[in-house]
């Protein structure tokens, strides 16, 4: 009798934790007309995966768009709402880019959000600006992949010492990196100000920052998935060619890095783990290395060949998405241990608690990385 209480326990337990609950999100928008389309992007399947264009909202009239769906109960939705595009999201009440909306489903629920400002529709006075010398490239295409802009950064002395050959950084999400204008939250990682910096102060060696714009197929590119082995080539036998043979570079392994945050971090971690004779350095900040069904850190630990001469640079934050993110890094921290990779050495692990997941953390913390991989020791 006990076995059938414990069993029958156990089943009511299992169909608890897949317990479904209705959701009905509801915009409120009195500047747009009835015409106007209105999408949700957030952080699990039902809300597109961060693709601002995917799931759109039906139009009620009244000017009233809602979504209706069913989600897991106990599941945190973090979430934003665009007209189909990052530069066409929803401002928060004093026409700022507001942080995600943040919603625990535990019941059947409403949501109710007036929006009156869209960014496309607001003349922001953008604070801060580029420093140093930008290069921008365009159209950069792969059949297969939608056509991307590239960035180059080139370090103070790059146009007086013409002799001189310089690293290369390649980092992912190019739109967020140098210039606020362009940045999905008007906030840019600063890498500009940062390396600048560093370089003046002698405390790194000058390298090159190559930015590669995202597109709205981010989540798929930067994932191990077909696309995403697409965009690796995209990188690995288009844009690294082009910026060898038209900048002054040392292209060897030895000489090249990537990174990149959440998703970004995880097709940098791809990126170095699969072409280790292409970056011999990896910064991933905040990275998505296991997220809902996915699991990249089985990849590296079902690994079987030699331990690969990577410098591996992980972090993460404690508040919102990063505590989600933080098992996954654990889990990516242990397996690298037990391939012999040794923290301090050729494995750098940094948490930052109090750290949220969006630009403005990742730059304050982006010149960890550059100390570690291009720093001068005297």
């Amino acid at each position: 009798m006990r076995k059938i209480i414990l069993f029958l326990f156990v089943v009511a337990s299992l169909l608890n934790a897949q317990e479904k609950v209705r959701v009905n999100l509801e915009v409120i928008s009195p500047t747009l007309d009835d015409t106007s389309k209105i999408y949700i992007a957030g952080n699990v399947e039902e809300l597109g995966g961060w693709n601002p264009n995917k799931i759109i909202l039906e139009y009620n009239g009244a000017k009233i768009w809602s979504k209706k769906f069913e989600i897991v109960k106990g599941t945190r939705l973090e979430y934003k709402f665009t007209k189909g595009s990052w530069a066409t999201e929803a401002l928060g009440s004093d026409s700022s880019i507001p942080q995600n909306s943040v919603l625990v489903v535990n019941r059947d629920t409403t949501v109710s959000a007036t929006i009156f400002n869209w960014r496309d529709k607001f003349n922001f006075k953008v604070k801060g600006q580029i420093t140093g010398t930008v290069k921008y490239h365009k159209n950069f295409v792969l059949p297969g992949l939608k056509p991307r802009d590239i960035f180059v950064w080139l370090p103070p002395d790059y146009e007086t010492n013409l002799t001189k050959y310089y690293p290369v950084f390649y980092m992912h999400d190019g739109q967020n990196l140098v210039d606020p204008r362009t940045s999905n939250t008007f906030i840019d990682w600063q890498v500009d100000e940062a390396a600048d910096s560093l370089i003046r102060a002698e405390k790194i060696e000058p390298f090159i920052i190559v930015g590669i714009n995202n597109t709205n197929d981010r989540g798929t590119e930067y994932s191990n998935t077909p696309l995403g082995k697409l965009y690796i080539k995209l990188i690995v036998e288009k844009i690294k060619p082009f910026i060898d043979k038209t900048y002054r570079t040392l292209p060897d392994a030895k000489h090249t890095a990537v990174g990149g945050s959440s998703m970004g971090g995880l097709i940098s971690m791809i990126c170095a783990w699969e072409f280790p004779d292409v970056f011999s350095k990896v910064a991933c900040f905040s990275p998505a290395f296991m997220f809902q069904d996915f699991d990249y850190t089985k990849v590296i630990q079902q690994e079987k060949s030699p331990k690969k001469n990577l410098l591996i640079y992980i972090d993460n934050g404690g508040r919102g998405l990063e505590t989600m993110l933080q098992h996954g890094v654990d889990r990516m921290v242990d397996i690298l241990k037990s391939k012999d990779y040794r923290e301090g050495k050729d494995l750098f692990i940094f948490i930052d608690k109090n750290a949220e997941h969006n630009e403005a953390a990742w730059a304050k913390r982006v010149w960890k990385p550059m100390e570690i991989f291009f720093g001068i020791h005297k």
